[in-house]
């Protein structure tokens, strides 16, 4: 990967729907090199897909927050694929430290984010987790 991989990148992050065009004007190369570069990227698995970010004011959960789990032993990765299957879970990371997973959870009320997070206790390998609740946004 070059400077110019890492700028194509930088702008699909800014924005995955601005067209190969305009790409190729921004890093002063052809339309073709652009191509070329995205259909090497995605085939690499550099580029594993494109999405959307919304503002969080524009999704319908009311309750977002952030749980941070302990896993035992070496169950990392089926506590993930558990989750990765939930629809309340928007996203995780794996970190370092205390903790081995953190979790991004959104429910439509208090009640449904109770029985979200008592769901999500009970899966088999989380020893520990602690949650709290997102307040407010500020600019991403």
């Amino acid at each position: 990967m070059d400077d110019t991989d890492r700028q194509l990148l930088s702008h699909l992050r800014e924005n995955s729907r601005t067209s190969v065009a305009s790409l190729a004007l921004r890093l002063k190369v052809s339309r073709g090199t652009v191509q070329n570069r995205l259909a090497k990227l995605e085939a690499d698995g550099t580029i594993t897909g494109y999405t959307v970010r919304l503002k969080p004011q524009a999704e319908a959960h009311k309750i977002r927050a952030f749980m941070s789990v302990a896993v035992v032993g070496n169950r990392t990765d089926a506590v993930l694929s558990a989750l990765r299957g939930d629809p309340a879970v928007s996203g995780l990371h794996s970190t370092n430290g205390r903790w081995d997973i953190v979790a991004e959870l959104q429910a439509d009320s208090l009640e449904a984010f109770d029985r979200v997070l008592s769901r999500i206790r009970l899966l088999e390998g989380i020893a520990n987790t602690e949650t709290s609740l997102l307040l407010s946004t500020s600019k991403l």
